[in-house]
């Protein structure tokens, strides 16, 4: 899964601009492993508050520039093992693929987050059976209380409340 992207290079050593893609930048610790193209990168060092990162073996400005706009990636179990959650906190691959349901019927399947200034929405594929009596084939839901009454990951469920409404309106 996506985590960061790679900006220009910064100074001598090989240092590169870190853009978070990700709620976790505790994840850049040293030692940590990413991928990037298939090759595998390991930080020497993550300074977050200038958002400088450097990795193992990439030494000069020129080297640092070939992965500039580049995205880095860490595979779910990484991901797992190196970010913690609180309680009642998903990760988005958990989200992704959900069904949605209101008072049992099923409005539809998270296909994906869109992260907007003022909240998280599920992006819903509308079930085949309301787009077939008209319904819009996808909808948006804001990720808050108003909205989410239940999250179950383990049966890949989330029920809402007042989805119809925004399924009807969209």
């Amino acid at each position: 899964m996506e985590v960061a992207k790679l900006g220009r290079a910064v100074g001598l050593k090989g240092e590169m601009r870190l853009h978070l893609l990700s709620d976790f930048p505790e994840q850049f610790k040293k030692g940590a492993k990413f991928t990037i193209d298939n090759k595998e990168l390991i930080v020497e060092y993550y300074n977050p508050k200038r958002g400088i990162i450097k990795f193992v073996g990439i030494n000069s400005p020129e080297e640092a520039r070939k992965l500039t706009n580049k995205i880095i990636y860490s595979s779910i179990e990484e991901t797992r093992e190196s970010c913690k959650l609180n309680e009642g906190e998903y990760f988005w691959f958990d989200i992704i693929g959900c069904e949605v349901l209101e008072d049992a019927t099923l409005l539809g399947k998270v296909v994906d987050i869109q992260r907007l200034p003022s909240a998280d929405y599920l992006l819903i594929k509308t079930d085949e059976s309301l787009v077939e009596k008209g319904k819009a084939k996808s909808f948006l839901i804001p990720y808050i209380d108003k909205f989410i009454k239940d999250v179950n990951i383990d049966e890949k469920k989330i029920e809402v409340k007042e989805g119809l409404d925004i399924l009807e309106s969209s």
